[in-house]
């Protein structure tokens, strides 16, 4: 297990390789649709220095406010392909240095990681509730009213926050590896060459 705290450099993340697993230390923003579409089209410099050398990690999480805090209830993961148009953009932009969801992305994205030396890391699906113990505070949370709890971003602070790289700065892609094994067993079993 790598342990990353965040924020981390470049140098760090270009020494990842697919596979490694990594637990993340430091504070995180979270980021889904709605944020990206915001990234992109008014560049925000709030979120600049939250992001810089950080980690985005695509998650709607369930949150409750209690004595005038807020704290996680579930971390999960979401798929992250739906944020392929914009992620390659925002990790230039932005300086992001990891992009962390569930099921991977696309070519653009892999060639941003590449350029930009960031990485994605796996988080685990269906273990929302346990993700959450991994967010010790949550420091504040940037566009609530206007996004709503599921998109807004929300600044965290993670302990022990575990991860999978699926996808390197090398130009590696186990999300690509496993669909080209998938296909070609799947050819075999129905006789195509």
């Amino acid at each position: 297990m790598i342990e990353l705290n965040l924020p981390v450099t470049e140098a760090q993340i270009r020494d990842l390789n697919v596979g490694d697993e990594v637990s993340l230390n430091g504070i995180m923003v979270t980021g889904r649709d709605t944020a990206h579409t915001w990234m992109i089209d008014e560049k925000p410099d709030e979120v600049r220095e939250l992001l810089k050398g950080s980690v985005l990690y695509h998650c709607g999480p369930v949150v409750k406010h209690e004595n005038d805090e807020w704290s996680f209830v579930a971390a999960g993961p979401t798929t992250s392909i739906r944020e392929e148009p914009y992620q390659g953009d925002i990790i230039k932009e932005y300086g992001i240095r990891g992009v962390m969801g569930k099921g991977g992305m696309g070519g653009k994205t892999l060639q941003a990681l590449t350029d930009h030396g960031a990485v994605y890391l796996h988080a685990v699906g269906g273990a929302a509730t346990i993700l959450a113990q991994s967010v010790k505070k949550v420091h504040g949370v940037i566009k609530l009213e206007e996004f709503g709890v599921p998109e807004a971003m929300w600044i965290i602070e993670v302990e022990g926050f575990k991860a999978v790289v699926t996808m390197d700065s090398k130009g590696h892609s186990l999300h690509a590896k496993i669909k080209e094994n998938s296909e070609a067993v799947a050819k075999k079993l129905i006789g195509i060459n």
